[in-house]
């Protein structure tokens, strides 16, 4: 799907549609600690995905497994809204959903490390521009 078809889909946001152009135009921008939200990160994926996050795609997609035996809800929780648990260190992990951990996906270093980290454990590889997107879509969806 190019640029302009991503725009005009039905699906897309304004706010989507306007942060993908503006992202196609600027191009990649230096990040510092603490830079972001988890909406702008959706923003960003989306955009590098060519479509808006599909928070119904995340939600299937966080709860599967693909080919190995953990999910991310694993480690993370159904819904992820409370403290997880690491499936094979047992380590307590902060909750997932930004309405419930303020944190969560404000620091794109971390986010960019967690994502590749979890990534190769759940899919053995990294995740996509989409696949991030839609996970994402389904936290931010995710409200007390």
């Amino acid at each position: 799907m190019t640029l302009l078809q991503s725009l005009l889909h039905p699906s897309a946001s304004l706010a989507v549609a306007l942060t993908m152009l503006l992202a196609s135009v600027l191009g990649p921008q230096p990040v510092l600690a603490a830079d972001t939200s988890a909406a702008q990160q959706l923003s960003q994926w989306s955009a590098q995905a060519g479509s808006p996050g599909n928070a119904a795609r995340g939600q299937v997609f966080f709860k599967s497994t693909h080919g190995a035996e953990w999910s991310c809800s694993s480690c993370h929780g159904v819904p992820p809204t409370g403290q997880g648990k690491h499936a094979s260190t047992g380590k307590s992990i902060s909750p997932l959903a930004p309405a419930f951990n303020a944190q969560a996906f404000t620091d794109t270093a971390k986010v960019n490390k967690w994502f590749r980290r979890n990534c190769k454990d759940v899919l053995s590889r990294e995740c996509s521009a989409g696949e991030k997107a839609d996970v994402l879509a389904y936290l931010i969806n995710l409200k007390p």
